[in-house]
């Protein structure tokens, strides 16, 4: 399974991106799939998830104002449409297959793509 996150760039503050997510050897609608970001030094952090189904969203505390998580079938393509970014979301942002829970409640996964990164200038 290899997944490749693509999208990000440079953008200013109050900005938008769409982050997009191919999978080779593995089709979408079969499994959850989710965003993560990760800062130097920090932890990797969920962003968000979406069902198999494609009919149930998780995001992090309030991203959910700002980010849409959804997936095109047709094309296996997971997306993550972020707007009105602000400097903090500055990340590498993956995304991630087969996601599961922790027994501390937090977010893993079993399948990683590379990252791209987010730059949000202020």
């Amino acid at each position: 399974v290899q997944l490749q996150a693509s999208g990000g760039g440079l953008v200013k503050a109050g900005g938008s991106l769409r982050l997009a997510c191919t999978a080779s050897g593995r089709s979408f609608s079969l499994y959850n799939v989710g965003w993560f970001r990760q800062t130097p030094g920090k932890e990797r952090d969920f962003v968000a998830a979406l069902n198999r189904a494609a009919d149930t969203t998780h995001y992090a505390g309030d991203l959910g104002d700002r980010f849409t998580i959804s997936r095109d079938s047709a094309n296996n393509t997971v997306y993550s449409q972020m707007i009105s970014l602000r400097p903090e979301d500055t990340a590498l942002y993956y995304c991630a297959s087969d996601l599961w829970r922790t027994l501390r409640g937090s977010w893993s996964a079993t399948y990683w793509g590379q990252g791209t990164l987010v730059t949000v200038s202020s």
